[in-house]
């Protein structure tokens, strides 16, 4: 399942990071992840900046899986900067957190995310989240074309 577009895995919790890749390795997910384990590295990875200066940025990823607790610049303010762009404003952004806050669902609809999952605490469902999460973002879903300059 997947291609050979990058996934952006913004997480900091290094056990939450582990499960994810674990889940997306299980269900046969191919594409390279890319981990930033902060708001700050997330952008600077996005936009070729900071540490990542010379990235070529038009290489977008293919879905960004984003927590919202994060440390530097927390997950919606990451929203509201790659929806700001016009190079990444179409990229499908899922917030994958461990947060049931309405306020949070809310605010990341509002600011623009494609979808909203809560982390399950068990592996097994954890991996079927990741498995359904894979199979529509990756394979069924049409993602939009890449941006011109």
């Amino acid at each position: 399942m997947g291609n050979d577009k990058d996934i952006l895995l913004v997480e900091d919790n290094p056990d939450d990071e582990t499960l994810t890749l674990r889940a997306l390795k299980k269900n046969n997910v191919t594409n390279r992840i890319v981990v930033a384990r902060d708001g700050v590295e997330a952008l600077d990875w996005l936009f070729g900046t900071g540490q990542h200066a010379g990235r070529n940025s038009s290489l977008l990823p293919q879905a960004i899986l984003l927590d919202l607790k994060l440390p530097k610049i927390d997950g919606l303010q990451v929203l509201q900067q790659i929806r700001a762009n016009s190079l990444t404003r179409l990229l499908p952004v899922i917030i994958l957190t461990a947060s049931d806050e309405e306020t949070d669902i809310v605010n990341s609809y509002s600011q623009g995310a494609n979808s909203y999952i809560r982390k399950p605490v068990a592996f097994d469902k954890f991996v079927q989240a990741v498995q359904q999460l894979g199979l529509y973002w990756l394979v069924l879903n049409e993602a939009p074309p890449a941006p011109r300059n």
